[in-house]
Order: structure tokens, then C-alpha cells, then sequence
């Protein structure tokens, strides 16, 4: 899609301090190979795995954009990748207007979703799905085969995990065979529990796996203390969309990437 100043904007209804509190739990979630601060925006690097861990993003509202999209430019350069920067409401407008200019293409809209947590709310596991503290080989081979991680990735995947600072919970799901089918994480930060890399493999999709691994990794983070939830979802995946809107999570606000044409 060409970026243009006609790009309808995702409705935003979460407030400024949610938000930053979101966008930094989920940086803490996912965490980057190095880091590098510029003038309240952060500049991401981790070896091209994923656009989430190599990524600018602005730190806090309407940071000033002089000079960041150059500085940017170069830093990437440098280490042999592109300069992509992920649009959350943090950012100005200003600065989304910039970059289209700049020729960057609009990509890959998604929404952050929040709801309310309580122990009781979801209910327990059943015995398809477990959660642990630690990867088991057969979480990390699984999920490197439903989501396609390159085998040249699949290190740099293990190393983001081994980064992750606050408690994470591992959820596997296997079918009546015992094999491994369904796969997710969540990290639990500052009372909030975040699902992320939620996948179940292609040939049992849409029997309901998807919502039983969501509601074992709840589970996992309201007996761990969690009193609210929050995920990431692409804008365009409906079907997600329909299973957490069914499950009481509500739109925060929404964001995409910019990247060079």
C-alpha cells in the first residue's frame, strides 16, 4: 500500500498513560539485542528477527521528530537493516506525515487489545494445555514450525526469550495423540499479563484450540496476580479479532509500520 496522508488512522479510545504503560510492558515482553535511546524515541536492533525487536518507536508523547528518521537511516544502515518505524499513538502525527513524505510505506495496521482480569473470570485449563516457566524443546521446536521461524532465526528467538526479565508462562497444547499443536507466551508486568506469539499449527486451526491456549495463559496470570490483560492482533485478522472481542477484550488504540518504499 502506497503511504499517503489519506491513510485512515485506527481510533485510538485508550487513554495517553495506558498507552505508554502498554507500549513499555511490551517492550519489556519482547526484548531487543541492543537499544539505543534518541531524543524520546528508542531504536531497536535484533538482527532482523521480527519487526517488533527492530523497530523505532517514540517513548513518549509527541517526541520531537527533527533529525530522528536520519539518524535512524544511518544507525540501521550500519548494521545492514532497513529502518522501520512502528506508528503507536505516542508518535505524532507530524511524524507519521514525515516519513510518508519520505516515501516510507504504511504497513501492517493492528490494534492492541485490553480487558479487565480477575481469578474466576476464565476458566481453568483443561488437561490439552500447560503452562511452564521455561520453554521445553517441545514448545521451541513447535512454535519455530507453526509460525515458519527460519532456521537461521530460530537462535536469535531463543536468545529474545532468554532476555525476558519479568515471569513468562509457556503455554503448550497437545491433541489426543500427545503431539504438540498449539503454542503461546505470556509475560507478566506491573499487575498486567501480556499474550504474545499466540499459534496453533495450520492442521488444527478453527476447533477451538485458539481459545483454550488464551484461556489457559489467563489463567496463568490471574493466579499469578494479574488484574488486566492485553494482546497485540493484526487489523485485518477477523477471525482473531471475533475470539478476543468474545472473550471481553476491547480495542485500545491501534498501530502500524512505516517502512522504506
Amino acid at each position: 500500500m502506497t503511504a499517503t496522508a489519506a491513510t485512515a488512522p485506527i481510533a485510538n479510545t485508550a487513554p495517553a498513560a495506558l498507552v505508554r504503560a502498554l507500549e513499555e510492558r511490551a517492550f519489556n515482553a519482547w526484548p531487543a539485542h541492543q537499544t539505543v535511546f534518541h531524543r524520546g524515541w528508542v531504536f531497536r536492533l535484533s538482527g532482523g528477527y521480527t519487526k517488533r525487536a527492530n523497530s523505532v518507536n517514540a517513548l513518549m508523547p509527541g517526541a520531537p521528530f527533527d533529525g530522528v528518521r536520519e539518524a535512524a537511516a544511518a544507525l540501521y544502515a550500519r548494521h545492514g537493516l532497513p529502518a522501520v518505524f512502528r506508528i503507536s499513538p505516542l508518535a505524532s502525527a507530524e511524524a507519521d506525515q514525515e516519513l510518508a513524505n519520505a516515501g516510507y510505506q504504511h504497513f501492517d495496521p493492528s490494534l492492541v487489545l485490553h480487558r479487565p482480569l480477575a481469578l474466576g473470570s476464565v476458566p481453568r485449563p483443561d488437561g490439552s494445555t500447560v503452562v511452564s516457566t521455561s520453554p521445553s524443546p517441545a514448545w521451541l521446536e513447535g512454535f519455530a514450525a507453526a509460525n515458519g521461524v527460519a532456521p537461521h532465526h530460530r537462535n536469535l528467538h531463543r536468545s529474545i526469550l532468554d532476555a525476558i526479565a519479568h515471569p513468562v508462562g509457556y503455554a503448550l497444547q497437545h491433541d489426543a495423540q500427545g503431539r504438540a499443536v498449539g503454542f503461546g507466551l505470556a509475560v507478566l508486568e506491573r499487575g498486567a499479563v501480556g499474550l504474545y506469539d499466540l499459534a496453533v499449527a495450520p492442521e488444527h486451526r478453527g476447533g477451538g484450540r485458539g481459545r483454550t491456549l488464551v484461556q489457559a495463559l489467563l489463567h496463568w496470570g490471574a493466579e499469578a496476580g494479574a488484574t488486566s490483560a492485553y494482546l497485540q492482533v493484526r487489523a485485518q485478522n477477523t477471525p482473531a479479532l471475533r475470539l478476543y472481542e468474545s472473550m471481553g477484550f476491547k480495542t485500545a488504540y491501534g498501530y502500524h509500520y512505516r517502512v522504506p518504499g
